[in-house]
Parts: structure tokens; C-alpha cells; sequence
């Protein structure tokens, strides 16, 4: 198979999984009485095609472009619909904006302290954590996440070349 052939196939698939994201887009939104307006469906296309955990803001200044007249507020209660009707998960912050996160399959994040970026993980061995008794017994526990607070390698890489410049100075 060539290069060109595997892209192709790659695309066919891609547009596939989209096909069957608005499918249950649609679904999700006719089961909450929520009217499929294109502004709703441009908010979610955007915020499913996004590798990042995009905040309100970010989908507002894209989204915009196609719908001039869109308000901020718009933008920000579908998102918020969205994580009530279970098409996206609010990803946990530390002071900054809300952000959001389409992957609704069990994982884990990492928070990048110094650039705000937000990476998924899997792991076995968290998704086994023991919910201790003394929390099971005085809250209902609705989901179970670990947040990883680090330096991603970006960051790390950034701040040696600030340091090896500094020593040549």
C-alpha cells in the first residue's frame, strides 16, 4: 500500500468516526429536547475536532469566523449544556477558564504548571485506585480521575536552553 493510498484511508476513516460523532450528537441533543441548531453543531464539530482541552474563549474566537454574530454567551452556555447532557466533561482548572474535554472515555490528565496545557494518559494502575472507605461512606463518588501536576517536555526543553544561554552570557 502506498503513502498516498494509507492517507486516503486515513481520511475515509476520519470522516467516518465524524459521520458517527454528530449521529450521536444529534441523538444526545433529541433526547434532552435540545433544538440542532448549526451553531450547536459548529460549537461541537469544534470542540471534538480539537486535540487540546479548549476553553469557551477559544471556541468563541474560532467559531466567530463562521458565525459573526455568535455572543460569547452562546458559546459558553452550549458548552456548559453540553457537560449537563454528557457530550463533553469539564476538565478540572486551577484559577484559569473553564476548560472542556470531548474524550469521554476514562482517562487521566496531566497539567503542564508552567504553559496551562492539558495532555491525556491512560492507566491501568490508576483506574484501579481503592476509594477509601471513609469517603465512600460520607460522599457518592460520580467519577474517579487522577490529575498530574508536572513540567511537560516543552516547558523542560524551553527552560534548559534559558539556562544554557545564561551560562554562556
Amino acid at each position: 500500500m502506498t503513502n498516498k493510498n494509507y492517507s486516503y484511508l486515513i481520511e475515509i476513516r476520519k470522516m467516518a468516526d465524524n459521520e458517527n460523532k454528530l449521529q450521536s450528537f444529534y441523538k444526545r441533543c433529541r433526547e434532552h429536547g435540545l433544538r440542532i441548531t448549526p451553531q450547536r453543531t459548529a460549537i461541537y464539530e469544534m470542540l471534538t475536532e480539537s486535540d487540546k482541552h479548549p476553553s469557551a474563549e477559544y471556541i468563541y474566537e474560532q467559531i466567530k469566523k463562521r458565525f459573526p454574530n455568535i455572543s460569547f454567551d452562546t458559546v459558553n452556555r452550549t458548552l456548559i449544556k453540553f457537560t449537563e447532557i454528557g457530550l463533553a466533561n469539564q476538565v478540572e482548572g486551577y484559577g484559569g477558564a473553564r476548560r472542556y474535554d470531548p474524550n469521554l472515555d476514562h482517562h487521566h490528565h496531566i497539567h503542564c504548571v508552567k504553559c496551562r496545557e492539558i495532555f491525556d494518559f491512560e492507566n491501568e494502575n490508576y483506574d484501579d485506585l481503592e476509594i477509601p472507605p471513609e469517603i465512600s461512606k460520607n460522599y457518592k463518588v460520580l467519577n474517579k480521575r487522577v490529575v498530574i501536576n508536572a513540567v511537560c517536555k516543552r516547558c523542560r526543553r524551553r527552560t534548559s536552553l534559558k539556562k544554557k544561554g545564561r551560562k554562556k552570557e
